[in-house]
């Protein structure tokens, strides 16, 4: 196995876990607060290719990566009809808050895997099953807190603008909720199109950089506890 199809399966195969417990546990909260839909779908299954959306999470990425722009895609979102819910505005917030937060609780699982996995073997042999191993729970720590704090930014259609709607009066969230139909333009436009056309302009970096960098060291300190480092 050469460095390139080594590192892209170290990749791939965090990313397809973290995506799909993500949308999971959206399904999984909807259903505890009266919501069945995902359910009655069969879209609570563990199986990415019941999560795959062929444009969001193929061509857009696949794209986005061949004219070298930065990359970014979306799975198919679990169904949850928040007029189903038993208390919509509070049941909103929290079937949203429950992707971002299934992520950062398995960050958690992969910055212990990845401590014990170091205590138990020490410095493992570059391109060996424990390499593998180990680099695959250092990038399911890093994806997955991207993934959750990217989830949280509220631009319609992430996981934060559900947030902010259900935290917002009836008419103001009825008027951002408006704005749900624009989401993807809105998305292209902030993360696409303006940082070319705007030296500098990178709103995403800008807001989650921090967080992410923050958040990412606390694991991977944390790993290196477990690890006795």
């Amino acid at each position: 196995m050469n460095d390139t199809i080594f590192n892209a399966a170290a990749i791939i195969l965090p990313l397809i876990f973290a995506i799909v417990f993500h949308e999971v546990a959206h399904g999984w909260v909807a259903r505890a607060l009266g919501d069945p839909t995902a359910s009655q779908l069969n879209r609570l299954s563990l199986n990415p290719l019941r999560h795959v959306d062929p444009v969001g999470t193929i061509l857009v990425p696949g794209a986005l990566k061949l004219m070298g722009l930065p990359v970014f895609g979306w799975a198919k979102p679990v169904p949850v009809d928040f007029r189903r819910l038993n208390n919509p505005k509070r049941g909103m917030i929290l079937v949203a808050a429950a992707g971002p937060a299934m992520n950062l609780v398995m960050a958690l699982a992969g910055a212990i895997g990845l401590g014990l996995l170091i205590k138990l073997t020490g410095e493992p042999a570059p391109m060996t099953a424990v390499h593998f191993a180990g680099l695959n729970l250092l990038n399911f720590i890093l994806i997955n807190i991207f993934l959750a704090l990217f989830n949280l930014i509220p631009i319609p259609p992430f996981d934060g603008s559900h947030i902010m709607e259900g935290l917002l009066p009836e008419r103001a969230a009825q008027a951002y909720g408006s704005l749900r139909k624009y989401g993807f333009l809105l998305v292209i436009g902030l993360i696409v199109v303006l940082p070319q056309l705007i030296p500098g302009f990178n709103p995403v970096g800008n807001l989650i950089g921090v967080p992410v960098d923050w958040m990412s060291q606390r694991y991977l300190d944390l790993a290196q506890t477990i690890a006795g480092r």
